[in-house]
């Protein structure tokens, strides 16, 4: 089939894949449109992933503050593209901008929609326990991921696997589908002289939410049963982590991260307050979780020091069962 000329938006690393796909295709990227770097007085802006591909790939970049802005949509429109590819952006895309390619715009997205709807859905997958993740391929709309799903893709969860390990899975995965789901917008044209069918539709009353996490979404609710806090465990990896805090000998409290943790069985789980440090022998800190279960920190980051075995941390600690894990 003819090869199209495609502009690519994106901006973190879940992009990069499918981009490399696309470049080493038959079809012409005119185009990449990333955000803005942004940054407070004296520091430096964020790495932008899909820049500096761009950049190796000598193309043209674009970073509007508004990418609906009309003079935005002009210069779009003035490259002649037939398509737009979405992946990890961080703005929508207005009626307006959707109509500039003749094919109109198709998007990445790291869920199996209508499931994850939204900016995080690899750490919701995680957090909500999926036994089953992947990624789809939209023909985009003005509302978020709600367009019709044109190729999806999926893969088993691991039952210990992170956010940070997932994604780049998820990524590479995407990489074909988008591809297939270009084929397949250019027969649909072919066959049919339109793509406004192309696809299929979302059942938006299965559809969940993901939104982006903060900071204090990190922070552990002890009252939570141990599954729940294992499992958010690994979908706040690498950011923003999983943390608590304990009182030291002189009363402050002290930060520690979660580096790593494990369901545990312990009976005095049943009849102790959330949060209750059970158990401190062999190497691991069990602390008591809601629901009468259980759960073993392995692996920790005390504030303003490297990770380290909780069997190294205890040591010089003097977190002792008894002791109560709280919020800051």
């Amino acid at each position: 089939m003819t090869p199209l000329r495609i502009v690519v938006m994106g901006t973190g690393p879940f992009a990069v894949p499918m981009f490399r796909a696309l470049l080493a295709s038959p079809h012409q990227i005119v185009a990449v449109v990333t955000r803005p770097d942004r940054a407070p007085p004296g520091r430096r802006p964020p790495p932008n992933p899909m820049r500096e591909a761009a950049t190796a790939a000598g193309l043209g970049i674009l970073d509007p503050e508004k990418v609906n802005d009309p003079t935005v949509v002009a210069a779009l429109a003035s490259l002649r593209p037939d398509l737009f590819v979405v992946c990890d952006y961080g703005q929508i895309l207005s009626r307006d901008l959707l109509a500039v390619p003749p094919l109109g715009g198709i998007n990445l997205h790291g869920s199996l929609l209508p499931r994850h709807r939204g900016a995080a859905p690899v750490q919701w997958a995680i957090r909500e326990g999926d036994a089953v993740s992947g990624v789809s391929v939209i023909h985009m709309t003005p509302a978020l991921d709600a367009g019709n799903v044109i190729v999806a893709r999926s893969t088993p969860v691991g039952a210990r696997e992170t956010s940070a390990e997932l994604e780049p899975r998820l990524a590479e995965l995407g990489a074909g589908a988008v591809l297939d789901a270009v084929e397949r917008m250019q027969a649909a044209l072919a066959a049919t002289g339109t793509v406004a069918g192309v696809g299929i539709p979302q059942d938006a009353a299965r559809a969940t939410r993901a939104p982006r996490l903060a900071k204090q979404d990190g922070i552990v609710d002890w009252s939570q049963p141990a599954p729940v806090i294992e499992r958010l465990r690994r979908a706040l990896e690498p950011w923003p982590r999983l943390t608590t805090f304990f009182a030291r000998g002189d009363g402050q409290k002290q930060r520690l991260v979660l580096d790593d943790v494990e369901l545990a069985a312990n009976p005095a789980a049943a009849a102790a307050v959330p949060g209750t440090v059970l158990d401190t022998s062999g190497g691991r800190i069990v602390v008591a979780c809601g629901g009468g279960t259980a759960l073993a920190i392995t692996r920790v980051v005390p504030e303003g020091r490297r990770s380290m075995p909780a069997a190294d941390f205890l040591r010089g600690s003097p977190l002792l069962p008894g002791a109560v894990l709280d919020a800051e």
